[in-house]
């Protein structure tokens, strides 16, 4: 079963500015290898280090964790998947990315 959502676009659920610099990173781009859920999850555990929106620093892109946050937006969670996020044992960035 799919996740039903409110109808809102996926940019207007983010601040405008971050979507924008999310879809123009070379980041998210190389993000469009990942087809599955669980390669995705595998993503977050290996990259993602802190799940503020922002990277630190002086460059100030968009962070790995909303880049990939992103993506799931994009991948239409099902209920099953977004329960296994939930309670995902291995990292606690893979449960806070919902």
């Amino acid at each position: 079963m799919e996740i039903k959502t409110c109808g809102k676009p996926i940019d207007s659920l983010l601040e405008k500015v971050l979507c924008m610099n999310i879809l123009s990173s070379d980041y998210f781009k190389e993000l469009y290898r990942l087809k599955t859920y669980h390669e995705v999850v595998d993503e977050i555990y290996n990259q993602v280090d802190h799940v503020e929106p922002w990277m630190t620093g002086n460059c100030r892109g968009p962070s790995t964790a909303f880049c990939l946050l992103y993506k799931f937006f994009t991948m239409k969670l099902t209920v099953k998947q977004m329960h296994g996020l939930l309670k995902h044992e291995d990292s606690p960035y893979i449960r806070a990315m919902l």
